[in-house]
């Protein structure tokens, strides 16, 4: 981190302007932000939790690489949100094969993504974690610009 003193540090109630990387701690990109970046508010549920909060104190010309382990980031593979259902289940239209996401409807009438993990017969594994679940990431971000718009504390 670059010792900026330019303006106030990201926190609860900061927008933020930035650019980000996310990695697998393999190396492999997972996602980042397009050229120019983006901005986002702390606490608007637009980066999970753990990002902003490595990123609390951080000021406008600061950048930083943070590794985040799998339970803090998406969480560890959960075995009870991987389900078999039958076939008949999707209708005769959908080609179903490994790695297709499919969506569903919880209980509550939001949407449920799953990723088919495998055909076995009439049957089909669906897997409902977080792709990034049980992965280990890097977080590499550059802090452009922070604001203060809002004295609230954000519930972290």
């Amino acid at each position: 981190m670059n010792e900026s003193n330019a303006g106030p540090p990201v926190g609860p109630g900061a927008q933020v302007s930035l650019a980000f990387a996310l990695k697998l701690a393999t190396g492999e990109l997972v996602d980042e932000t397009a050229p120019g970046g983006a901005e986002f508010t702390v606490g608007d549920g637009n980066l999970p939790p753990v990002f902003e909060k490595v990123m609390f104190g951080m000021r406008a010309g600061d950048s930083g690489e943070f590794p985040i382990k799998a339970e803090d980031g998406f969480g560890l593979v959960n075995e009870d949100n991987i389900q078999v259902l039958p076939k008949k289940a999707f209708g005769d239209d959908m080609a179903l094969e490994p790695g297709l996401v499919v969506s569903f409807a919880d209980k509550q009438e939001s949407e449920l993504p799953g990723v088919v993990k495998r055909l076995f017969g009439e049957l089909v594994e669906i897997d409902f974690n977080h792709p990034l679940a049980g992965k280990d990431l890097l977080f590499k971000v550059e802090i452009f610009e922070v604001s203060q718009v809002s004295n609230e504390i954000a519930r972290m």
